[in-house]
């Protein structure tokens, strides 16, 4: 099962918002998010996790099929990580 955007919506509005309401929180919220992780700034949201933005240098890589050498480009990546109660709460046997 996959939850998407509406679905968190559904779930915040349960908590008194209308659903147009609660889907502007949601969008307001990623794309705040976003903003920040395109500034190259770090996220951390206590309780649930941090989101960081980490560079990835070039390197040499080799195709699997043919076995000739490639150059991998620069990138940037994000990284989670779970905070303890997220990874706590994951973890609990039911």
């Amino acid at each position: 099962m996959r939850v998407t955007k509406a679905d968190i919506a559904s779930l915040v509005a349960e908590k008194g918002l209308t659903k147009k309401q609660a889907m502007e929180a949601v969008e307001a919220t990623l794309e705040a998010i976003k903003r920040t992780l395109k500034k190259g700034e770090k996220i951390q949201l206590v309780g649930f996790g941090s989101f960081q933005v980490k560079a990835k240098r070039a390197r040499k890589g080799r195709n699997p099929q043919t076995g000739e050498e490639i150059v991998i480009s620069a990138r940037k990546v994000l990284k989670f990580k779970p905070g303890k109660a997220l990874q706590q709460a994951v973890n609990v046997s039911r």
